[in-house]
C-alpha cells in the first residue's frame, strides 16, 4: 500500500459512508415517524423519556401537568423546596450554634501566626480608661472607696521615689498610679 502524490489517502481505501443512526419511532401508538423529541414519562421518572415525533411532542407537552394529582400543601412544598434545588436549609448562623464565624485554619508550620497576632489585636477594643487604671493599681474589679484607698496607699508606700532613693522607674510608676487612683476615685464618687 502507498500513498498517493497528495498523501490525503491510501490508493487500495475507498471511501467509507459515516454510520447511520438507528432511528426510533414514535412512541405514540399507531404513529410509524421518526421519534427524535424527548418527553419525561413521569414526574417521578424525569431522566426517563418517550420519544415523540414533532406533532405528537407538541400534544403530549400541551397536555403534561408536572403537579398532577398533588393536592395545594404538597404543590406549595414543592415549589418551596425546588427555589433550593431540593437542597437543606437553615437560618443563617443557626449552624455554628451562634458562635462568631471566624476564618481560620490549620496552620502546623506557623507560617500564619504573625498575620494572626496581628488581627487578633486589631480586634480587640483597647481597654476604658476605668480598665486601665484598674490594671495600674493591680486590681480585678471594681473596688469600694475604703478598698481603693488602703489599695493606693499599700502601692505609694512601695513605689514613692524618696523611699527607692529617687529611681526614675519608681518615679514613673508612682506617677501612673496616682492618675489611676483619681481616675478611679472620681469615677466611684461621681457614681454616688
Amino acid at each position: 500500500m502507498k500513498a498517493n502524490a497528495s498523501k490525503r489517502a491510501w490508493s487500495n481505501r475507498s471511501p467509507e459512508p459515516p454510520p447511520q443512526a438507528a432511528t426510533r419511532t414514535c412512541d405514540h401508538p399507531e404513529c410509524t415517524a421518526a421519534g427524535e423529541y424527548r418527553a419525561p414519562r413521569a414526574r417521578d421518572q424525569l431522566n426517563q423519556y418517550y420519544w415523540f415525533c414533532l406533532n405528537h411532542v407538541r400534544a403530549y407537552n400541551a397536555s403534561w401537568d408536572f403537579y398532577k394529582g398533588m393536592t395545594a400543601s404538597e404543590i406549595e412544598d414543592e415549589i418551596r423546596r425546588s427555589t433550593t434545588w431540593q437542597r437543606q436549609t437553615w437560618p443563617l448562623g443557626a449552624k455554628t450554634g451562634n458562635k462568631h464565624f471566624t476564618f481560620s485554619m490549620h496552620d502546623p508550620l506557623g507560617v500564619f501566626e504573625e498575620e494572626a497576632e496581628e488581627m487578633k489585636k486589631a480586634r480587640t477594643r483597647p481597654p476604658s480608661p476605668e480598665e486601665e487604671a484598674l490594671r495600674v493599681l493591680g486590681l480585678t474589679e471594681m473596688p469600694s472607696v475604703a478598698t481603693l484607698k488602703a489599695c493606693y496607699k499599700k502601692l505609694v508606700k512601695k513605689h514613692h521615689p524618696d523611699a527607692n532613693g529617687g529611681d526614675k522607674d519608681a518615679e514613673e510608676t508612682f506617677k501612673q498610679i496616682s492618675l489611676a487612683y483619681k481616675a478611679l476615685l472620681d469615677s466611684l464618687t461621681a457614681e454616688d
